[in-house]
């Protein structure tokens, strides 16, 4: 039975994560477009532009994309289907108030967010452009929680997929012959896009459609609302403290800077990150199921844990030996400034991997003032860190401080986790993580003490060990060995019939 639960897990992170794979070489030829085209103060306006909005999304959409998803799977759990209908029409109708809400907020606030963003209002068109994204975007991650509500993952990878191919040959010809110009379009076609696919998709989930009176709404939508709006605080919180800090970038250094550093937290984010995309698509709605039950989700948590680690170390690994060779593939000569950052980034996320999932179980378990004030506990002394760092060693300050961050994070998840849930990591996990941990370690030093041949020698080789010791892990939970002799057997079968038959003809 253990192992059942490892292939569930393996099973969609293949499936999710097989699609990101696709993704992920999509957005390198993305990405490396508009490195050329742009550059670094080219990303810097588009990074300044999207949070200044995000922040505007974080106060006005009350993190339903996050809570609701609590909500349906639980109603999905049931298989009721007029409960089901209903909690999904309450959900929707709260998407299209907020959704409203925040487009007119941002549109009214045009003229401040570009004077905050840039220190003048030449942007203030650009703002209110941007402003209908907020209402496409709400809709779309309103579609897209109703599809991972009811586990629906085949359908989100490929609407995924869709528009990551969709975004690509759209924005790179506005990029291409707008440069700076192209920005505001491609991040319109890019909301616009989301929104066909995620609604083409979810109407291909068959819902019950049920009236919902105004008494309901409002009834049936506190639950969801209440802790949406403690999830809307946190997120605007984590918006606030990133736009802060790339304004502090911006001033203190240059819109250039701010580029560097958001590309390189981009190289971590989404090649890297990846992992946890697809981890988490089924996680939290599974989780959210057998929250009641502390043994089930203890069991839960650490499966997925688990399969994290062992997946995103080696990726992890490679990133720390051969970054430079990453960066200017992924971007160009002018962008080699972020190797040191993305070194600690790197490091970090070892530690970022190993609280993810605990992290989780706040939000299973709807303790949404718990999830408040640990996420604005966390956002304020990762922006003071993020200041020293900057301020004392530049970019590279910033990757130190987001490897003692996620240090002190770590620390934070798992004393809450056991005085709270009573739940803490098991000793499969731990040898894992003391394992993986030590070789992505002795990646990092042989990055900073070795250069040319010897690098790529000596950390080849402990990149090659992290990719046999999660492999062998892997196979002590889901028998790849019995998986694929199963699969050749089948094929022989297969071919043996097919040859008989031919034989009979």
């Amino acid at each position: 039975m253990k192992s059942e639960g490892y292939k569930g897990i393996f099973k969609t992170t293949a499936l999710f994560g097989g699609v990101q794979v696709i993704n992920i070489l999509i957005t390198v030829v993305r990405s490396k477009f508009i490195a050329v085209f742009l550059g670094p103060v080219g990303i810097g306006i588009n990074s300044l532009l999207t949070s200044s909005t995000g922040i505007v999304a974080s106060l006005t959409n009350f993190g339903l994309s996050t809570s609701a998803v609590k909500n349906i799977a639980e109603a999905n759990a049931t298989g009721d289907e007029e409960r089901i209908g209903k909690v999904v029409a309450v959900f929707r109708s709260w998407v299209w108030i907020t959704g409203f809400l925040g487009f007119a907020v941002a549109l009214l606030t045009a003229p401040l967010l570009s004077e905050l963003s840039f220190g003048n209002n030449n942007y203030t068109a650009a703002f209110a452009i941007i402003s209908i994204t907020l209402l496409l975007s709400q809709i779309s991650a309103g579609q897209g929680v109703i599809l991972r509500g009811m586990r629906k993952v085949k359908y989100m990878a490929q609407s995924s997929l869709l528009g990551s191919l969709i975004g690509l040959f759209t924005s790179v010809p506005l990029y291409y012959f707008f440069k700076n110009d192209g920005i505001v379009p491609a991040i319109l076609v890019s909301a616009v896009t989301a929104l066909l696919l995620t609604t083409y998709y979810a109407r291909k989930v068959k819902v019950k459609k049920v009236e919902v009176p105004r008494n309901v709404l409002f009834e049936e939508g506190k639950d969801m609302l209440r802790m949406g709006f403690m999830l809307s605080l946190s997120g605007l919180i984590t918006m606030g403290a990133t736009y802060v800090l790339r304004i502090f970038i911006s001033r203190l250094g240059s819109v250039a800077d701010v580029g560097l550093y958001n590309a390189g937290f981009t190289m971590i984010n989404t090649y890297v990150g990846l992992v946890f995309t697809a981890l988490s698509a089924d996680y939290y709605p599974r989780l959210a199921g057998v929250a009641h039950n502390a043994s089930q989700a203890s069991k839960e948590i650490n499966q997925q844990a688990e399969i994290g680690l062992l997946i995103m170390a080696p990726i992890l690994c490679f990133f720390l030996v051969f970054v430079n060779a990453l960066v200017i593939v992924l971007y160009s000569n002018k962008f080699l400034a972020v190797n040191d950052m993305v070194h600690w980034l790197a490091l970090g996320m070892f530690l970022k991997a190993s609280s993810w999932a605990v992290a989780f179980l706040i939000l299973a378990k709807g303790d949404s003032k718990v999830f408040f004030w640990n996420e604005l506990i966390t956002n304020v002394y990762m922006l003071v860190f993020n200041f020293v760092g900057y301020y004392f060693w530049g970019l590279t300050g910033l990757g130190i401080s987001f490897f003692i961050s996620y240090l002190v994070y770590l620390v934070q998840v798992l004393l809450l986790a056991k005085t709270k849930y009573n739940f803490s990591f098991d000793k499969d996990f731990l040898k894992i993580f003391a394992v993986q941990s030590t070789l992505g370690l002795c990646c990092f030093l042989t990055s900073v003490w070795l250069s040319g041949l010897f690098l790529y020698l000596v950390g080849g080789l402990l990149f090659t060990l992290s990719v046999l010791y999660t492999l062998h892990e892997i196979n002590k939970r889901i028998g790849i060995k019995a998986m694929l002799q199963k699969f050749q057997k089948k094929k022989n079968t297969a071919a043996e019939l097919e040859k008989n038959g031919g034989e009979n003809e």
